[in-house]
């Protein structure tokens, strides 16, 4: 294998919040920093034991004669007939304009990403959800999924005609309206009431006054850059009776990720003849996170290079809420909705630190445990992925690996890859996929461009 390239941390830590924001009243930190890291010492010390149990519970396989069922036993369709539509809209007394993230909300309620949801949930789920990580009829559900405002005018009973960049995506019928106690959301789904949380920033700072729940019917999906398989169109892609693993992303594909999902499919729990699902998100994430964009073109380019028939591809419009455990829980159901029967989870899924001091809101694990101990309840199963190194003897290998063999490990920091390609320095193959870098650095000199260009002007 290749030598002498120096530095690198795979995988490559996301991209976090860096600026500083205004604590309110209402969402003040529940925790101070030394509280938290003297819960993180005590969780570090309890997880290598229970790890080996989370593997275990996963190493069970089954045998399939078909797809997984979506959650609930049935994939919610919400769009409407052609004809029906004109009227439906006729019907609307008010209009409100989606943000980017409502836009995803809707577009995964009316396509059955959210099944079984049929709409907005009213108060009553959304307080079970909070609460309890479920809907009031028991199912498994792991964020709120809930339309904001701050309009006083919109009331129990309107018919309110949603749209998104002028285009008319929905009618919502309005079955419930009601002032949300956003500490208490934030502390039970995020494990914070923190702003230095971009989940709570967003809840309490972008998020209007009010929720409301109600019915969804569907006139048309958004026009995106990036096309979205539906889970119907995603399905009928996949093959029957055997297992199909699901890769979530949000940041592009290096080297040791692809490496993740490629050994995924070797695991113990998973059948020979088993497809992954690669199926990154592509809607809004953390504010310094690369645009969807360009993260879906070097999704594409990657595609195309590596040609590999037991991968599947296709791009979630869902926005990040960097929610650890919780997040796990709804990835997997929005997964097993586009018929994915085992989840690759890893460390630190979802995971989020403090804008301010850096710290880890989730232990390492907390996800990935968490998420293995409601696999069953879902009828799937969770592949924990493995931490794995690159080594000059041998290439990639498993972290143990490594360390039994004394083997000379390679690294790259985020932060020196970023260097690197800013700089046009060559990037170490071992890292990262050419076709990718060549993506990146497009996108680069293109917000250079955009840059001299608004200051020359």
């Amino acid at each position: 294998m290749a030598s002498a390239l120096a530095v690198c941390s795979v995988p490559v830590a996301a991209a976090r919040v860096a600026t500083a924001v205004q604590t309110t009243k209402s969402a003040a930190p529940i925790r101070a920093g030394a509280a938290r890291s003297a819960r993180r010492a005590v969780a570090a010390s309890r997880a290598a034991s229970r790890r080996s149990a989370v593997v275990v519970r996963a190493a069970a396989t089954t045998e399939r004669t078909g797809l997984i069922a979506p959650h609930g036993d049935k994939l919610v369709n919400l769009m409407l007939p052609e004809d029906q539509k004109e009227a439906a809209i006729a019907s609307c007394t008010k209009t409100i304009e989606l943000s980017d993230r409502n836009a995803c909300d809707v577009e995964l309620l009316c396509v059955g990403g959210f099944s079984p949801l049929e709409g907005f949930m009213n108060e009553a789920d959304y307080q079970s959800v909070v609460e309890g990580h479920r809907l009031t009829n028991g199912l498994l559900f792991g964020l709120p999924v809930v339309l904001d405002t701050d309009s006083e005018d919109v009331a129990v009973g309107d018919r309110v005609l949603l749209t998104y960049n002028g285009e008319k995506l929905a009618v919502f019928t309005v079955e419930s309206k009601w002032k949300p106690n956003k500490p208490l959301e934030a502390k039970n789904c995020y494990g914070t009431t923190s702003i230095e949380h971009p989940a709570v920033q967003m809840i309490t700072m972008e998020r209007g006054k009010y929720y409301m729940g109600g019915k969804v019917e569907g006139l048309a999906l958004p026009t995106r850059v990036f096309p979205c398989a539906t889970p119907e169109e995603v399905r009928a892609t996949l093959p029957q009776g055997v297992d199909v693993l699901a890769f979530q992303c949000r940041n592009p594909i290096h080297r040791a990720h692809y490496e993740l999902f490629i050994r995924a499919l070797d695991a113990p729990n998973v059948s020979a003849d088993a497809v992954c699902l690669v199926h990154p998100t592509c809607g809004p994430t953390q504010d310094d996170d690369i645009p969807g964009i360009v993260r879906y073109r070097t999704y594409e380019v990657l595609k195309a290079e590596t040609n590999n028939p037991r991968l599947r591809w296709a791009y979630l419009p869902y926005s990040m809420h960097m929610a650890g455990p919780r997040e796990a829980i709804q990835h997997m159901i929005i997964r097993k909705n586009y018929g994915c029967s085992h989840f690759i989870i890893g460390r630190d899924m979802a995971g989020s630190k403090s804008c301010l001091t850096g710290e880890d809101f989730y232990g390492a694990y907390d996800a990935q445990e968490f998420a293995t101990s409601l696999a069953p309840e879902l009828g799937m199963q969770t592949v924990p992925s493995l931490n794995i190194t690159y080594t000059e003897e041998k290439g990639y290998v498993t972290a143990d690996v490594a360390e039994k063999e004394g083997l000379h490990k390679l690294n790259l920091s985020g932060t020196k890859f970023r260097k690197m390609l800013r700089s046009g320095e060559d990037i170490p193959e071992w890292f990262a996929f050419k076709s990718v870098v060549a993506v990146l650095r497009e996108s680069i000199a293109q917000e250079a461009a955009a840059t001299s260009s608004s200051d020359s002007s």
